[in-house]
């Protein structure tokens, strides 16, 4: 069993001795399901599955030798979590405990006004995924959106050209396996850029130090501020609000068309439903997290190149809000990219922001990022394998708790993983087995 103290940089560190299972990875609630295992492994090794509880993970079809799990241990994002290399955050215009490095803050929105309707928020990342295309600077954009054959689930899309990240846009709170042929869109050779969540660019920058394709190819990396994966349960207790099985819809759309957006699922004999923001998740006891979000020291998405969250002004999503983004700027690559993107007209700025402002729009990421070394050192406690954490300052958030604070969350991480709610069960396919996301 691999034990990693999580409050210090150990990046350099060899990998444990003993490499975890894949079984063990996924059993032990670190999983998230991005799907890279299965790419780097031998074609058919693991096969990607959607389990009972709603979540998609990897299952090893034949036995993984020593050196392959070597290599998803050093590459999955639930047993290796880095921030961004120091010197990159040495040279950042501004460094905050909680926050990381930041080049710049701003409010802001797509410029076409369609593209900031149709996206989550403001359309930040649409738009900027429309600038690489339009621009030539990429040829493709990797990302999410709604599966064309099972609309309320998730896959991975390759975009080529704006309208088809249009078609993309929208947040998916489901299920996804970005990266399960990520070997395979290197194989291309051709220069792209990834919108996705924190946990997903973790993984691609772990396998970067293995592979140098990833930097000669992926030109940028775009994540938005992740609140967490949600399991598919969540989206079938939507079905049974309606009294709607999942084959009879031809589209669920969880928000956009507005900010936040409705929720609003049609069907192919022309019925329509809708939720507003605050009825789909206005019980947080049925949000069904997924136990690696709830150990996430990145969700604010530092090892991204330009990270974006969203800017609710009225103090929520009670109402429709304006068309808005907060856009965090976290390197000078990003820099260049988002200058580049305003020259050009596809986004505008409302105003400079600053990191007072974001902690209270976003505030419970500052929570988490304050809990995260605790509840590690809980389930590290309880005897449970916890990833390698490095350069994330999470000791330095845990200081800006009092002592009652750290060890309220440390006993209550150590007794749920001792009662198994951070684990997970083993890894069985569904009897409605999702279409495979590649």
């Amino acid at each position: 069993m691999s034990l990693i103290e999580a409050n210090r940089r150990q990046g350099t560190e060899a990998p444990p001795a003993d490499p975890l299972s894949l079984s063990e990875i996924v059993e032990s609630g670190l999983c998230i399901g991005c799907g890279l295992c299965r790419s780097i492994a031998a074609p058919d090794a693991i096969e990607m599955v959607m389990t009972p509880e709603g979540r998609e993970r990897p299952v090893a079809r034949q036995a993984l030798d020593r050196s392959t799990l070597r290599r998803i241990n050093a590459v999955c994002p639930g047993t290796r979590i880095a921030g961004p290399p120091p010197a990159q955050s040495s040279e950042a215009a501004m460094m905050d405990t909680v926050w990381g490095p930041v080049e710049r803050l701003v409010l802001g929105r797509a410029k076409n006004p369609t593209v900031r309707f149709v996206g989550s928020g403001g359309g930040v990342l649409t738009a900027l995924g429309q600038f690489l295309l339009s621009s030539g600077r990429v040829k493709f954009v990797l990302h999410v959106a709604a599966s064309h054959f099972r609309p309320m689930r998730s896959e991975r899309r390759l975009s080529f050209d704006a309208a088809s990240m249009l078609e993309g846009a929208g947040s998916r709170y489901g299920p996804a396996a970005t990266l399960v042929d990520f070997g395979d869109i290197l194989d291309r050779g051709e220069p792209f850029a990834l919108i996705a969540k924190p946990c997903d660019i973790t993984a691609v920058r772990n396998l970067a130090r293995l592979d140098p394709r990833v930097d000669r190819y992926m030109r940028y990396a775009l994540a938005f501020v992740c609140g967490g994966a949600s399991d598919l349960s969540k989206s079938e207790q939507v079905l049974q609000r309606f009294g709607l099985n999942e084959d009879e819809l031809t589209m669920f759309r969880y928000r956009g068309h507005g900010n936040p957006g409705l929720n609003r699922i049609e069907t192919g004999d022309g019925r329509a439903f809708e939720l507003t923001y605050r009825q789909l998740w206005e019980d947080e006891d049925k949000w069904m997290i997924q136990p690696r979000c709830k150990i996430c020291p990145d969700a604010i998405g530092q090892v991204a190149d330009i990270a974006v969250h969203d800017a609710w002004l009225n103090g929520g999503p009670a109402a429709e809000d304006e068309a808005l983004n907060g856009v965090i700027v976290r390197n000078r690559r990003g820099l260049e990219l988002f200058d580049a993107a305003v020259e050009a007209g596809a986004l505008e700025i409302k105003r400079e922001t600053g990191i007072a402002e974001i902690s209270e729009l976003q505030s419970h990421q500052v929570r988490k990022r304050r809990a995260v070394w605790a509840r590690l050192k809980g389930m590290a406690i309880a005897g449970k394998p916890v990833p390698l954490v490095s350069d994330l300052a999470l000791e330095d958030c845990a200081r800006q708790n009092s002592l009652a604070e750290n060890l309220a969350e440390g006993r209550g991480a150590r007794e749920r993983a001792r009662r198994g709610r951070l684990g997970e069960p083993p890894a069985v396919p569904r009897e409605d087995k999702a279409v495979q996301s590649c």
